[in-house]
């Protein structure tokens, strides 16, 4: 062999073994960002479920409740703005904007919830009532299959923005588009707490 053919094999070799390692990354990144979508997308289920709930809990308070009206219409307010964030967001859970939006929304739906349940606590008649009583079950029930879901999906984040921030896949990652994704944090202490709806 002629050193020019050696040193073209050598040049081949290395832009090939360079090319696999950079696909390698590459693919590593994708894996971990289609598993923190998926995360979200398990989030989004139990955000719908909760959200379909809602008009059901305001609908059978409503007969009871009928001197607060203000209450039961910031209710729906919230959980409709908190819907439209929820499906911004699941459109693209990577957007830290959208995540964003949906956990001040969220924050808002939590003190408007929170509100009505103060509220019907005056209402002894509404507290025995079968459909209230199972409505809440099934409400408390998504709170904490919604709070499951959000820590499965901020650890599917924290891994992939670990990985992505890590030598060496921190100096192609943004070259490749791939941006740091937001964890959906709480931004409300209060809303770390479930909103209380058991009236037993």
């Amino acid at each position: 062999m002629t050193p020019v053919l050696i040193a073209l094999l050598a040049v081949v070799l290395i832009l090939g073994l360079g090319g696999l390692w950079l696909a390698s990354l590459y693919n590593g990144l994708v894996t971990l960002r289609n598993r923190f979508k998926n995360a979200f997308a398990q989030i989004d289920v139990q955000l719908k479920r909760r959200y379909d709930l809602i008009p059901n809990l305001v609908e059978t308070a409503k007969g009871y409740l009928a001197h607060e009206r203000e209450t039961l219409e910031a209710v729906i307010k919230a959980r409709n703005i908190a819907a439209a964030a929820a499906n911004t967001a699941a459109s693209d859970p990577s957007s830290s904007a959208a995540l964003r939006g949906l956990a001040g929304a969220e924050s808002g739906l939590a003190g408007a919830l929170s509100r009505l349940m103060i509220v019907s606590e005056a209402y002894p008649e509404l507290k025995a009532n079968e459909n209230m009583l199972r409505i809440t079950e099934e409400l408390t029930s998504t709170e904490n299959k919604i709070a499951f879901a959000r820590q499965s999906f901020n650890d599917a984040v924290m891994i992939y923005n670990t990985r992505r921030e890590t030598f060496p896949t921190v100096l192609v990652a943004g070259a490749l588009g791939f941006q740091p994704a937001e964890l959906f944090a709480v931004a409300d202490a209060t809303e770390r707490i479930a909103p209380k709806v058991n009236f037993g």
